[in-house]
């Protein structure tokens, strides 16, 4: 009956223990890593943009997040840049933007080359507001064992979700537009490294 009961005591120790190590930490890598969204001017001409900046991680709980530097948005015009930033985010009152997910345990033992479709929910903190998306995601273990997440659908959001629609307003103005579109899809490719 006692080598029962330590018997039992070690396997709860050991499943714990492989849980655990399951679901150890993950770092983002920022230069295999890239979130993107679209705007449409004049109701015609789309332009893609991305940031340049992004960190963050799977913690030890499952939870992912995804930290984006506003200040680090890329139009490719540098005023436009600064107008993102000082007329539409607001950096200096709202510095980042942080996307936050649950991992399902099971996506750490992906064997290499091996994808995954996953249907998750995705909550994004934006301007002081925090708004719920459903998304859905390829995820791959790679050869070097890190984990790419690439989105195989856009989230649309939508500037009035986070108090934005006077900023995308400005912008317009100063821009002297006919139309700035205020929902722009965004895809975002992650890749995640073993702490």
């Amino acid at each position: 009956m006692i080598v029962i009961r330590r018997l039992a005591a070690v396997l709860v120790i050991l499943s714990s223990a492989i849980a655990t190590a399951a679901q150890a930490a993950w770092d983002l890598d920022n230069e295999r890593s890239t979130v993107q969204f679209m705007s449409v001017k004049n109701a015609s001409i789309a332009e893609l943009h991305h940031f340049k900046v992004l960190s963050g991680g799977i913690a030890e709980n499952g939870e992912a997040q995804v930290t984006i530097d506003l200040d680090s948005v890329e139009t490719l015009i540098p005023i436009r840049n600064q107008r993102m930033r000082e007329l539409l985010f607001e950096t200096v009152r709202f510095p980042a933007a942080t996307l936050t997910a649950p991992v399902p345990e099971d996506l750490a033992t992906l064997d290499t080359g091996e994808t995954r479709d996953v249907n998750f929910e995705v909550s994004i903190d934006l301007h002081g507001k925090s708004v719920p998306y459903a998304a859905k995601a390829d995820v791959t273990r790679l050869a070097d064992g890190s984990l790419r997440v690439v989105l195989s659908e856009p989230i649309l959001v939508k500037a009035s979700d986070f108090a934005l629609g006077e900023g995308v307003g400005t912008l317009r103005e100063v821009a002297g537009l006919d139309s700035i579109s205020t929902a722009v899809p965004v895809t975002a490719t992650l890749v995640f490294t073993r702490d």
